[in-house]
């Protein structure tokens, strides 16, 4: 058997190894600044001459690690690298602080929540008033306003869906008497033994088509500002109302709360619930007064701007449709004259700029 040689340790290699450490800890870069070299982008390779050594300390440092199996390679990300980028930064690079993240995020949170507890309030007002359990504010002669206007507004409809009924088969009626006297005309040439009767027809034809388009113009004067009137003006009337409408409902839904968070027991919760109620309270009280004040004002001025608008329709139409069917010519042009009414004839030649 044969003897083994016990192993004797190189203290004096084991001394040099733990010197020369401890050295390339001191000389060696601070933490801090390879943190900020990084958080920077810009890599830096840390290498540094160890001294009194020819040979660069970097590489022979590397090559004692790889013996001893210790080394490690650190690399910087490239520029180029799909390194995901934080949640405080746009994608264009600039920085969002966090805190202003925060905010937007609970600025839309208490608008949601806002959102949410006024429809609550206000669909439960809706929904007791409908089964007769909650009380009402109650305007009575503005309901009454309003309950006409939308009556005549239906009132109003009809009549311009019929005016444009008639409007529309009287422009069948003149196209078809147009190509009547065109046929008439035509067969005049061509029928010498009945020639004059042909030419008589075909000239009744014609002053029935030019009295039609001149009656056609007055019908379509009469329907334009009905419609105008009805679905125009009154309309937006009555967009007035129905803000007013919901403006009353947040006031009789907040008046509501208000009036069963004074009759429950005061503690300090309770108290700052009734200031909060009451501070909201307010404000719907001054909406749902400027707009009723709104909605007063627009029922007069509108009717007002109804009897005058309708007065001078109904005249025109009555005029015109006199004038039409008992021939009278020269009543049906001054008719036109004297609303101001411009007709465009089909072969009539396009007036200048000036003129427009």
């Amino acid at each position: 058997m044969a003897e083994e040689k016990p192993q004797i340790s190189n203290g004096n290699s084991d001394d040099t190894f733990e010197r020369d450490l401890e050295e390339m800890l001191e000389d060696g870069p601070n933490v801090n600044e390879a943190s900020s070299t990084v958080l920077g982008g810009t890599p830096n390779r840390m290498t540094s001459s160890y001294p009194g050594s020819g040979s660069s300390y970097g590489s022979h440092y590397n090559h004692d690690m790889n013996e001893s199996h210790l080394s490690r390679s650190y690399t910087m990300p490239p520029a180029t690298s799909n390194v995901p980028l934080s949640s405080n930064s746009h994608s264009n690079g600039d920085f969002v602080p966090k805190s202003t993240i925060t905010q937007t995020a609970s600025s839309k949170f208490e608008t949601i929540k806002e959102w949410s507890m006024n429809t609550y309030k206000c669909t439960r007002q809706f929904l007791s008033e409908r089964l007769g359990k909650g009380s009402k504010t109650i305007d009575l002669e503005m309901e009454a306003q309003i309950e006409a206007l939308r009556d005549t507004q239906r009132k109003y409809s009809r009549i311009l869906q019929l005016a444009r009924a008639m409007t529309n088969h009287f422009y069948h009626v003149v196209q078809t008497q147009r190509a009547m006297g065109d046929t008439f005309s035509d067969l005049s040439q061509k029928s010498p033994e009945l020639q004059e009767e042909f030419t008589t027809n075909a000239e009744s034809q014609r002053a029935l088509v030019k009295n039609g388009e001149t009656l056609l113009g007055a019908l379509n004067f009469f329907t334009s500002s009905v419609n105008t009137l009805c679905n125009k003006t009154m309309e937006d009337t009555l967009l007035t109302v129905r803000q007013y409408e919901v403006a009353r409902l947040e006031y009789d839904a907040y008046r509501t709360d208000v009036d069963f968070l004074s009759q429950s027991q005061k503690d300090s919760s309770s108290v700052a619930k009734l200031d909060e109620c009451r501070r909201k309270f307010d404000e719907h009280k001054l909406k749902f007064e400027r707009l009723r004040g709104d909605v007063n004002i627009k029922l007069k001025f509108l009717e007002e701007n109804k009897v005058k608008v309708m007065h001078k329709q109904l005249l025109l139409f009555h005029n015109a449709i006199s004038a039409y069917f008992s021939g009278n010519e020269a009543a049906l042009d001054s008719t036109l004259k004297q609303f101001n009414i411009s007709l465009k004839r089909p072969n009539a030649e396009k007036p200048s700029w000036i003129e427009q």
